[in-house]
Protein backbone atom coordinates (compact mmCIF):
# COMPACT_ATOMS: atom_id res chain seq x y z
CA UNK A 1 0.00 0.00 0.00
CA UNK A 2 1.49 3.33 -1.10
CA UNK A 3 0.94 6.19 1.37
CA UNK A 4 0.68 9.54 -0.46
CA UNK A 5 0.66 12.93 1.23
CA UNK A 6 -1.02 15.72 -0.76
CA UNK A 7 -0.09 19.26 0.22
CA UNK A 8 -1.69 22.23 -1.52
CA UNK A 9 -0.04 25.26 0.03
CA UNK A 10 -2.93 27.63 0.78
CA UNK A 11 -5.52 25.05 1.81
CA UNK A 12 -2.80 23.35 3.85
CA UNK A 13 -2.35 26.41 6.06
CA UNK A 14 0.23 28.44 4.12
CA UNK A 15 0.08 32.21 3.74
CA UNK A 16 1.34 34.68 1.14
CA UNK A 17 3.04 37.35 3.26
CA UNK A 18 -0.32 38.25 4.81
CA UNK A 19 -1.73 39.19 1.39
CA UNK A 20 -5.40 38.40 1.92
CA UNK A 21 -6.33 39.58 -1.58
CA UNK A 22 -3.92 37.08 -3.13
CA UNK A 23 -5.19 34.34 -0.84
CA UNK A 24 -8.81 35.09 -1.79
CA UNK A 25 -7.92 34.90 -5.47
CA UNK A 26 -5.76 31.78 -5.32
CA UNK A 27 -7.54 29.70 -2.65
CA UNK A 28 -10.42 28.49 -4.91
CA UNK A 29 -7.91 27.42 -7.55
CA UNK A 30 -5.81 25.68 -4.93
CA UNK A 31 -8.78 23.80 -3.54
CA UNK A 32 -9.91 22.70 -6.99
CA UNK A 33 -6.46 21.28 -7.75
CA UNK A 34 -6.22 19.63 -4.32
CA UNK A 35 -9.58 17.95 -4.69
CA UNK A 36 -9.02 16.84 -8.29
CA UNK A 37 -5.69 15.29 -7.41
CA UNK A 38 -7.10 13.66 -4.28
CA UNK A 39 -10.09 12.29 -6.20
CA UNK A 40 -7.78 10.59 -8.68
CA UNK A 41 -5.55 9.15 -5.94
CA UNK A 42 -8.57 7.71 -4.12
CA UNK A 43 -9.29 5.63 -7.22
CA UNK A 44 -5.85 4.02 -7.15
CA UNK A 45 -6.33 0.59 -5.62
CA UNK A 46 -3.10 0.31 -3.64
CA UNK A 47 -2.95 3.93 -2.45
CA UNK A 48 -3.79 5.49 0.92
CA UNK A 49 -4.12 9.27 0.62
CA UNK A 50 -3.57 11.90 3.30
CA UNK A 51 -4.45 15.53 2.58
CA UNK A 52 -3.28 18.69 4.34
CA UNK A 53 -5.98 21.12 5.38
CA UNK A 54 -6.54 24.04 7.74
CA UNK A 55 -9.31 25.98 9.47
CA UNK A 56 -10.07 28.20 6.47
CA UNK A 57 -10.34 25.30 4.00
CA UNK A 58 -13.07 22.65 3.73
CA UNK A 59 -12.12 19.07 4.47
CA UNK A 60 -11.33 16.87 1.49
CA UNK A 61 -14.16 14.60 0.43
CA UNK A 62 -14.02 10.85 0.15
CA UNK A 63 -11.82 8.43 2.06
CA UNK A 64 -8.77 10.68 2.32
CA UNK A 65 -7.36 11.25 5.79
CA UNK A 66 -6.89 14.89 6.80
CA UNK A 67 -3.95 16.38 8.69
CA UNK A 68 -3.41 19.93 9.92
CA UNK A 69 -0.22 21.74 10.96
CA UNK A 70 0.50 21.90 14.66
CA UNK A 71 0.03 25.31 16.31
CA UNK A 72 2.80 27.60 15.08
CA UNK A 73 4.29 24.94 12.80
CA UNK A 74 5.87 26.43 9.67
CA UNK A 75 4.96 24.98 6.26
CA UNK A 76 8.45 23.58 5.64
CA UNK A 77 8.47 21.83 9.01
CA UNK A 78 4.95 20.49 8.49
CA UNK A 79 5.74 19.08 5.05
CA UNK A 80 9.04 17.60 6.23
CA UNK A 81 7.28 15.88 9.13
CA UNK A 82 4.53 14.45 6.95
CA UNK A 83 6.94 13.43 4.20
CA UNK A 84 8.79 11.25 6.69
CA UNK A 85 5.51 9.48 7.48
CA UNK A 86 4.50 8.81 3.87
CA UNK A 87 5.97 6.98 0.90
CA UNK A 88 5.32 9.88 -1.47
CA UNK A 89 4.71 13.62 -1.14
CA UNK A 90 2.83 15.55 -3.82
CA UNK A 91 2.99 19.33 -3.44
CA UNK A 92 1.06 22.05 -5.25
CA UNK A 93 2.51 25.44 -4.30
CA UNK A 94 3.47 28.73 -5.96
CA UNK A 95 7.04 29.20 -7.06
CA UNK A 96 6.99 32.73 -5.57
CA UNK A 97 9.92 33.57 -3.29
CA UNK A 98 11.40 30.13 -3.92
CA UNK A 99 8.59 28.41 -2.01
CA UNK A 100 8.08 25.37 -4.25
CA UNK A 101 11.83 24.84 -4.55
CA UNK A 102 12.29 25.03 -0.77
CA UNK A 103 9.52 22.48 -0.24
CA UNK A 104 11.13 20.22 -2.83
CA UNK A 105 14.53 20.39 -1.16
CA UNK A 106 13.29 19.34 2.28
CA UNK A 107 11.70 16.12 0.95
CA UNK A 108 13.73 13.00 0.20
CA UNK A 109 14.01 12.91 -3.63
CA UNK A 110 12.74 9.34 -3.68
CA UNK A 111 9.53 10.52 -2.01
CA UNK A 112 8.97 13.70 -4.03
CA UNK A 113 6.42 13.51 -6.87
CA UNK A 114 7.19 16.09 -9.51
CA UNK A 115 9.97 18.19 -11.01
CA UNK A 116 13.37 18.26 -9.34
CA UNK A 117 14.81 21.28 -7.54
CA UNK A 118 17.01 22.34 -10.47
CA UNK A 119 14.05 22.53 -12.87
CA UNK A 120 11.92 24.32 -10.28
CA UNK A 121 14.69 26.83 -9.60
CA UNK A 122 15.06 27.74 -13.26
CA UNK A 123 11.37 27.92 -14.10
CA UNK A 124 10.66 30.03 -11.02
CA UNK A 125 12.31 32.91 -12.89
CA UNK A 126 10.11 33.76 -15.84
CA UNK A 127 12.75 35.74 -17.71
CA UNK A 128 15.50 33.18 -17.08
CA UNK A 129 13.20 30.48 -18.46
CA UNK A 130 12.49 32.50 -21.60
CA UNK A 131 16.17 33.24 -22.11
CA UNK A 132 17.14 29.58 -21.75
CA UNK A 133 14.52 28.40 -24.23
CA UNK A 134 15.13 31.26 -26.66
CA UNK A 135 18.77 30.17 -26.83
CA UNK A 136 17.52 26.85 -28.17
CA UNK A 137 15.21 28.26 -30.82
CA UNK A 138 11.92 28.42 -28.92
CA UNK A 139 9.79 31.43 -29.84
CA UNK A 140 9.27 33.67 -26.79
CA UNK A 141 8.18 37.29 -26.28
CA UNK A 142 11.87 38.26 -26.16
CA UNK A 143 12.01 37.82 -29.94
CA UNK A 144 9.42 40.61 -30.32
CA UNK A 145 11.28 43.21 -28.25
CA UNK A 146 12.27 45.27 -31.31
CA UNK A 147 9.39 44.37 -33.60
CA UNK A 148 7.73 47.54 -34.97
CA UNK A 149 4.24 46.06 -34.65
CA UNK A 150 4.50 45.65 -30.87
CA UNK A 151 2.47 48.40 -29.21
CA UNK A 152 1.69 46.87 -25.80
CA UNK A 153 3.99 45.72 -23.00
CA UNK A 154 3.36 43.67 -19.88
CA UNK A 155 5.00 44.07 -16.47
CA UNK A 156 4.68 41.27 -13.92
CA UNK A 157 6.51 39.71 -10.96
CA UNK A 158 9.34 37.54 -12.25
CA UNK A 159 8.30 34.71 -9.93
CA UNK A 160 4.60 35.54 -9.64
CA UNK A 161 1.64 33.18 -9.33
CA UNK A 162 -1.27 33.29 -11.75
CA UNK A 163 -1.93 36.78 -13.08
CA UNK A 164 -1.32 38.51 -9.75
CA UNK A 165 0.13 42.02 -10.03
CA UNK A 166 0.31 41.78 -13.83
CA UNK A 167 -0.36 44.94 -15.83
CA UNK A 168 -0.45 45.69 -19.56
CA UNK A 169 0.72 49.09 -20.83
CA UNK A 170 0.00 50.82 -24.11
CA UNK A 171 3.53 52.19 -24.38
CA UNK A 172 7.01 50.95 -23.65
CA UNK A 173 7.78 54.08 -21.67
CA UNK A 174 4.80 53.46 -19.38
CA UNK A 175 5.91 49.87 -18.89
CA UNK A 176 9.46 50.99 -18.02
CA UNK A 177 8.09 53.41 -15.42
CA UNK A 178 5.97 50.67 -13.85
CA UNK A 179 8.89 48.23 -13.91
CA UNK A 180 11.24 50.75 -12.28
CA UNK A 181 8.75 51.75 -9.58
CA UNK A 182 7.96 48.22 -8.52
CA UNK A 183 11.57 47.09 -8.80
CA UNK A 184 12.61 49.85 -6.41
CA UNK A 185 10.09 48.45 -3.95
CA UNK A 186 12.15 45.27 -3.82
CA UNK A 187 9.93 43.06 -5.99
CA UNK A 188 11.78 41.27 -8.84
CA UNK A 189 9.87 42.29 -11.95
CA UNK A 190 10.03 41.34 -15.58
CA UNK A 191 8.87 43.27 -18.64
CA UNK A 192 8.20 41.90 -22.10
CA UNK A 193 6.10 42.56 -25.20
CA UNK A 194 2.44 41.64 -24.86
CA UNK A 195 1.81 38.94 -27.46
CA UNK A 196 -1.51 39.17 -29.25
CA UNK A 197 -3.21 35.89 -30.04
CA UNK A 198 -5.07 32.96 -28.53
CA UNK A 199 -3.96 32.23 -24.93
CA UNK A 200 -3.47 28.48 -24.54
CA UNK A 201 -1.58 26.05 -22.38
CA UNK A 202 -0.14 22.57 -22.68
CA UNK A 203 -0.58 19.96 -19.98
CA UNK A 204 2.40 17.64 -20.16
CA UNK A 205 3.41 14.35 -18.61
CA UNK A 206 7.17 14.66 -18.41
CA UNK A 207 9.92 12.12 -17.95
CA UNK A 208 13.66 12.79 -18.39
CA UNK A 209 14.06 14.56 -21.73
CA UNK A 210 10.59 13.66 -22.96
CA UNK A 211 7.09 15.10 -22.79
CA UNK A 212 3.70 13.63 -23.66
CA UNK A 213 1.10 16.24 -24.54
CA UNK A 214 -1.91 15.32 -22.42
CA UNK A 215 -4.07 18.22 -23.55
CA UNK A 216 -4.17 21.67 -25.03
CA UNK A 217 -6.21 24.04 -22.88
CA UNK A 218 -7.85 27.42 -23.49
CA UNK A 219 -7.05 30.09 -20.92
CA UNK A 220 -9.48 32.88 -20.16
CA UNK A 221 -7.52 36.08 -19.61
CA UNK A 222 -9.11 39.50 -19.05
CA UNK A 223 -7.45 42.90 -19.24
CA UNK A 224 -9.47 45.71 -17.67
CA UNK A 225 -9.49 49.38 -18.56
CA UNK A 226 -6.54 50.06 -16.25
CA UNK A 227 -4.46 47.32 -17.86
CA UNK A 228 -4.74 44.92 -14.92
CA UNK A 229 -4.68 41.29 -16.02
CA UNK A 230 -6.84 38.64 -14.38
CA UNK A 231 -7.03 34.90 -14.89
CA UNK A 232 -10.64 33.75 -15.19
CA UNK A 233 -10.24 30.03 -15.60
CA UNK A 234 -9.19 27.38 -18.06
CA UNK A 235 -11.00 24.95 -20.36
CA UNK A 236 -9.03 21.71 -20.54
CA UNK A 237 -8.58 19.57 -23.62
CA UNK A 238 -10.09 21.92 -26.21
CA UNK A 239 -7.89 21.01 -29.21
CA UNK A 240 -8.56 17.59 -30.79
CA UNK A 241 -5.62 15.31 -31.69
CA UNK A 242 -6.25 15.76 -35.43
CA UNK A 243 -5.94 19.55 -35.26
CA UNK A 244 -3.21 20.58 -37.74
CA UNK A 245 -1.51 22.65 -35.03
CA UNK A 246 -0.89 19.60 -32.82
CA UNK A 247 2.37 18.63 -34.49
CA UNK A 248 3.79 22.09 -33.81
CA UNK A 249 2.57 21.97 -30.21
CA UNK A 250 4.16 18.55 -29.66
CA UNK A 251 7.40 19.92 -31.04
CA UNK A 252 7.22 22.78 -28.54
CA UNK A 253 6.65 20.30 -25.71
CA UNK A 254 9.65 18.26 -26.81
CA UNK A 255 11.87 21.35 -26.92
CA UNK A 256 10.81 22.33 -23.41
CA UNK A 257 11.50 18.87 -22.00
CA UNK A 258 14.85 18.62 -23.79
CA UNK A 259 16.21 21.99 -22.72
CA UNK A 260 14.83 22.18 -19.17
CA UNK A 261 16.31 19.09 -17.50
CA UNK A 262 14.54 17.83 -14.40
CA UNK A 263 10.96 18.32 -15.54
CA UNK A 264 8.99 15.34 -14.27
CA UNK A 265 5.35 14.47 -13.79
CA UNK A 266 2.65 17.03 -14.54
CA UNK A 267 3.95 20.27 -16.08
CA UNK A 268 2.06 23.23 -17.54
CA UNK A 269 3.32 25.37 -20.42
CA UNK A 270 1.56 28.68 -21.06
CA UNK A 271 1.78 30.06 -24.59
CA UNK A 272 0.00 32.30 -27.05
CA UNK A 273 -0.86 31.09 -30.54
CA UNK A 274 0.22 34.03 -32.68
CA UNK A 275 -1.56 34.43 -36.02
CA UNK A 276 1.70 34.56 -37.99
CA UNK A 277 4.34 33.01 -35.72
CA UNK A 278 2.50 30.07 -34.18
CA UNK A 279 3.17 29.22 -30.51
CA UNK A 280 5.01 31.84 -28.44
CA UNK A 281 5.97 30.44 -25.04
CA UNK A 282 5.12 32.62 -22.03
CA UNK A 283 6.09 30.49 -19.01
CA UNK A 284 6.58 26.98 -17.66
CA UNK A 285 4.82 25.81 -14.49
CA UNK A 286 6.73 22.90 -12.87
CA UNK A 287 3.74 21.48 -10.99
CA UNK A 288 0.06 20.60 -11.20
CA UNK A 289 -1.92 23.52 -12.65
CA UNK A 290 -5.60 24.41 -12.86
CA UNK A 291 -5.81 22.51 -16.14
CA UNK A 292 -5.52 19.28 -14.14
CA UNK A 293 -9.06 19.78 -12.83
CA UNK A 294 -11.39 17.52 -14.80
CA UNK A 295 -8.65 16.35 -17.13
CA UNK A 296 -8.62 12.69 -16.05
CA UNK A 297 -12.33 12.41 -16.81
CA UNK A 298 -11.90 14.22 -20.12
CA UNK A 299 -9.09 11.90 -21.19
CA UNK A 300 -10.60 8.73 -19.75
CA UNK A 301 -7.44 7.92 -17.79
CA UNK A 302 -6.32 8.38 -14.20
CA UNK A 303 -3.48 10.88 -14.47
CA UNK A 304 -2.45 10.53 -10.83
CA UNK A 305 -2.05 6.78 -11.29
CA UNK A 306 0.01 7.35 -14.45
CA UNK A 307 2.25 9.88 -12.71
CA UNK A 308 2.80 7.60 -9.72
CA UNK A 309 3.75 4.81 -12.11
CA UNK A 310 6.11 7.09 -14.03
CA UNK A 311 7.73 8.14 -10.75
CA UNK A 312 8.91 4.56 -10.27
CA UNK A 313 11.16 4.97 -13.33
CA UNK A 314 14.86 5.70 -12.59
CA UNK A 315 16.78 8.94 -13.12
CA UNK A 316 15.33 11.53 -10.82
CA UNK A 317 16.42 13.46 -7.79
CA UNK A 318 17.41 16.87 -6.49
CA UNK A 319 20.39 18.53 -8.05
Amino acid sequence: MKRVFVYEYLSGGGVLDGDEEAIDELMPMGLSMRDALTGDLLQVADCATTVATCSRAPLPTGRAAAVVPESGELPLDFVARQADRHDFTWVVAPETDGLLEALCRIVDPARWIGCDATAIHLTTGKRATLMRLAEHGVATPLAFAHAPQVDRWVVKPDDGAGALATRVHDSQDGAWDDWALRSRQGVPMTMEPWIAGEPLSLSLLCSPGRAEVLSVNRQHIRVDGEGLVSFEGVEPNVVPPDDPRMRTMQALASQVARHLPGLRGFVGVDFVWHAHCGPVLIEVNPRVTCAYVGLSASLGRNLAADILQAHAAPSHGHA
